[in-house]
């Protein structure tokens, strides 16, 4: 197997990263790994179109002995006894990086997935950061002469990075003439040049690993992990990962994921936006009964994700795996204080019930958070490190609970439709311009936002939703049009120049996925094409 790299050197010092070893270290996992991977894409959608056809999915039969027998994943690492505040966002640019590590989080999710636009420099950039900061050596002055470094008066957050899941490709590393994967390619720079670093600080390497949909994918996972500990000499069980369970078929493999790596397993993350957007996609052309009301009243106490949520603390304690929360996506904002004040509003209830749900920590998406997600869990916890000991015997819970998205209530409007046209241009124009992670209307907002907006469109119009508001029938004219406006609207927010570049091309690309009749599995596959 050859490997090609198309842009050697997109940033400055990108050849210490794309060094002939590391190369030949991602060449090793394509030829070991990528194979599997493709047969287990090519698997999803022949399991996506059967449980479509009947609208039902369930526990796994084959599995069953390992629901039932008692078994627990490896004891975490002192580093990740205490995860009550995990702050979340992009490796880079450099100065994100430092204040995420500054921030008095106990981890940082370090992102190079849906906070990350994949351009080939954001890519090589977030493992510069990383090596960086493992190394103590990452520091960042603005333009303005503003010097960024990290803390010394206090620990830094614990890093666990998050590679792309495994549908991405990677572009600019060609095998046999053939894109990367993008997860193989980010884990494998990635630990190619930080594990021992991290291993020598008793900090790593850990990741999250996203978007599966299967147990045979974290078994897929796992092997990679065996592989890569033995290629650097490094012992097994070193690497700690954290799933994030936010697609619906991995919610019913949640003891399945665990046990498959149950040597490198950390715990399970409650991803929640994705959840949605994955029902959505799954259940799309299942009937009406699978059409979500308007996003924004989907909330967490809804009891189809009550059902979700409790089954992941229920599972992970079980395992002795720690369960995460999920993002709480409103913000700060330091010009508006009204803002600020509903916002901590906001995240200190969806912490506290979190905390009292038996999680272990939880996830903010902005530095001002971290206090607010702290005191919640800390009146919880205590002087214990986290909620191991709190198990969930009551929790039983059903398929047919899982499914009951009617349980969320609520309606489709046309003020809702619109909403989702435009935050799903705004945010694929921002993703587009390199910028993952954006503030649109104080919600931190990553690619999760615009793959359920426009899922729920593409769905309404398939499922020809009655608009409640307006009374009106939603087509692909009415979308048509209400798309034209919205983009019209956008226009006159941001510009000429930023325009044309950016939200023209982010409106032409949602009108061709919710306009198709066939759907899109990820909006960030074909906006992929359109960044460098």
């Amino acid at each position: 197997m050859a490997i090609t790299v198309t842009d050697p050197r997109p940033i400055e010092r990108a050849e210490e990263i794309l060094t002939p070893k590391a190369l030949a270290f991602i060449e090793e996992l394509h030829t070991r790994f990528a194979g599997t991977r493709n047969e287990l894409l090519a698997a999803r959608a022949v399991k996506r179109q059967r449980v479509a056809e009947t609208g039902k999915l369930d526990f796994l039969p084959e599995t069953q002995d390992v629901r039932d027998d008692d078994w627990r994943v490896a004891p975490a690492p002192a580093a990740l006894q205490d995860r009550r505040v995990e702050m979340t966002g992009p490796a880079s640019p450099a100065k994100m990086a430092i204040n995420a590590l500054n921030s008095g989080a106990k981890v940082w999710l370090a992102d190079l997935e849906d906070a990350s636009t994949p351009t080939w420099g954001n890519v090589i950039d977030a493992i510069l950061n990383l090596r960086d900061a493992a190394q103590g050596t990452l520091s960042y002055t603005s333009d303005e002469g503003k010097e960024y470094r990290l803390r010394t008066d206090a620990p830094l957050a614990v890093v666990v990075a998050r590679p792309r899941g495994w549908h991405m490709p990677e572009k600019h590393l060609l095998l046999n003439g053939e894109p990367a994967v993008g997860a193989l390619v980010d884990f494998g720079l990635h630990f190619f040049h930080v594990a021992k670093q991290l291993v020598l600080s008793g900090q790593g390497p850990y990741y999250y690993l996203p978007k599966m949909e299967s147990h045979l994918e974290a078994r897929l996972w796992n092997d990679v992990f065996v592989f890569a500990q033995d290629y650097l000499g490094l012992g097994q069980g070193t690497i700690r990962a954290t799933v994030l369970i936010e697609t619906i078929p991995a919610a019913f493999e949640m003891d399945e994921i665990l046990y498959e790596l149950r040597d490198h397993a950390s715990g399970l993350n409650a991803g929640r936006w994705d959840y949605l957007f994955s029902i959505i996609k799954y259940f799309r052309d299942a009937g009406e009964e699978f059409v979500l009301p308007d996003r924004a009243s989907v909330v967490m106490t809804a009891p189809f994700m009550r059902a979700y949520t409790e089954l992941l603390v229920k599972t992970c304690h079980k395992r002795g795996a720690f369960a995460m929360g999920g993002m709480a996506a409103v913000i700060p904002n330091r010009r508006h204080p009204e803002v600020t004040e509903a916002a901590f509003a906001k995240v200190r209830a969806d912490k506290t019930r979190e905390a009292n749900d038996g999680f272990d920590g939880s996830w903010v998406a902005h530095p001002d958070l971290v206090p607010t997600c702290r005191e919640v869990f800390d009146a919880v916890l205590g002087d214990k490190p986290n909620q191991l000991d709190k198990q969930r015997p009551e929790v039983s819970v059903t398929a047919e609970q899982l499914l009951d998205v009617t349980s969320a209530g609520g309606q489709v409007t046309e003020a809702g439709l619109r909403l989702n046209l435009y935050v799903a241009v705004a945010y694929t124009a921002v993703w587009l311009s390199g910028n993952g992670a954006v503030a649109i209307h104080n919600l931190m907002e990553d690619a999760a936002t615009a793959e359920i907006s426009r899922s729920q469109v593409w769905q309404q119009i398939r499922n020809k939703s009655v608009l409640a508001d307006t009374g009106n029938t939603v087509t692909k004219e009415l979308v048509e049009r209400i798309l034209g406006e919205e983009t019209e609207r956008l226009r006159t927010e941001v510009g000429d120049e930023a325009f044309t570049r950016y939200y023209q091309p982010a409106s032409e690309l949602i009108a061709d996925i919710c306009l198709s009749e066939d759907y899109t599995d990820f909006l960030t596959t074909p906006a992929y094409e359109l960044v460098g």
